[in-house]
């Protein structure tokens, strides 16, 4: 046992022996996390909590798998240049967002479970068509097996990114709370980078460490972790200092890595100003807020510029020698180079690469010659030279 633990852990961590189910088990467990004193002394403690979470969680999505098989899943085809989750509590506006973002066509009511499946819908912005989801409202224990909530939270999952979307004529802070548990419990990292932690395994040789030394604490519980990730020969290079549970967190396959921003809805609402300002407070350091009002059509176009930041793409546009760019552009995710490019038009093109020409903001002066590895930047005119 550590020392200096609080009542409140103590008490979790009573509630965790009495527990009978995996739900019931992952709730105390979370709340043996957030009370553990944070020092060098409960560093191993706090890893063994999250391990012990990850796996009940993984216990917790096998049952629900094999009964009644799996259950009804659900699934959104994605479509468009990226695909953004809209996501919240029930009766926030998700639907009136929707149509107003899409013109989809989508029930719009003033009570909750208007939307009882997910709704896409296309967004054109900026010669590009960005894809909006409608997720059903999500509810305080969704992702530990609440009415279709592992569903819905696998939809979350798969998106490109996410919108929440929060009402502001109710507590704002509340709602993020809620959202955000379920996000964690569902293995969803939202605004969080991944530690720069890479493994490769390799047919043997055992565990090789590079950059060992940016690892803050014990090489032999990195060892553990890879063992508990069933990896027993591998490279395993560590570009950044992190603590053990950053690399426990990199090394888990069940997580997933998704920024986001926060939609302030209904900001006609009475009270509304006060409650943006608590919800800015509480979280404005960690994430983009845009206040809106899907209902009077405020701030649309603002946030259609924040969604296709959200959305990490750029618009790419190519041309021939001697002719005008083409349109329709050609979308890419952030990053991308020329030979991206040249691979999203035809393998040819990839192929039989000799150079490219560039006009735009990636190059220093028009038409300048590049390499295959040239990062293209929003839009540019890219002309390709093949042999």
């Amino acid at each position: 046992m550590p020392t200096n633990v609080t009542a409140e852990y103590l008490a979790a961590e009573e509630e965790y022996r009495n527990a009978r189910t995996i739900a019931e088990k992952i709730r105390a467990l979370e709340k043996m996390y957030a009370t553990v004193p944070k020092h060098k002394g409960t560093e191993k403690l706090r890893l063994q909590i999250k391990r012990r979470l990850s796996e009940l969680r993984k216990e917790l999505e096998k049952q629900r798998q094999v009964k009644k098989g799996g259950g009804p899943s659900i699934a959104v085809k994605k479509e468009g240049a990226a695909q953004i989750a809209l996501v919240g509590l029930p009766n926030v506006g998700k639907s009136s967002l929707l149509r107003a973002l899409t013109n989809a066509d989508v029930d719009v009511a003033s009570y909750a479970f208007t939307t009882v499946q997910p709704v896409p819908g296309m967004m054109h912005y900026r010669d590009v068509q960005i894809q909006l989801v409608e997720v059903p409202g999500l509810v305080e224990g969704a992702a530990l097996g609440k009415g279709m909530g592992p569903q819905l939270l696998s939809v979350v999952r798969n998106a490109d990114a996410i919108a929440i979307v929060i009402d502001l004529s109710q507590d704002p802070v509340k709602q993020m709370e809620v959202l955000l548990r379920e996000f964690e419990r569902a293995g969803i990292k939202v605004n969080r980078r991944k530690p720069r932690v890479e493994v490769k395994r390799t047919a043997m040789g055992g565990i090789v460490i590079n950059g060992a030394e940016n690892i803050k604490g014990d090489v032999s519980e990195v060892m553990k972790i890879l063992r508990d990730e069933r990896i027993h020969s591998a490279e395993l290079t560590v570009k950044e200092p992190v603590t053990l549970e950053e690399i426990a967190d990199a090394l888990d396959e069940s997580l997933v890595w998704r920024r986001a921003v926060i939609i302030a809805n209904k900001g006609d609402a009475p009270g509304s100003r006060e409650n943006y300002e608590r919800l800015v407070k509480a979280y404005g350091d960690r994430f983009r807020i845009i206040p809106v009002s899907a209902k009077r059509k405020i701030q649309l176009d603002k946030l259609k510029d924040e969604l296709y930041e959200l959305a990490g793409i750029i618009r790419v546009f190519t041309k021939s020698p001697g002719e005008e760019p083409a349109y329709p552009p050609v979308p890419l995710r952030r990053g991308s180079t020329v030979m991206d490019l040249a691979e999203r038009i035809h393998k040819d093109f990839a192929r039989n690469f000799r150079y490219a020409r560039v006009w735009g903001r990636s190059v220093k002066f028009p038409g300048q010659r590049v390499g295959a590895d040239h990062v293209l930047e929003d839009g540019d005119i890219v002309e390709i030279h093949v042999r």
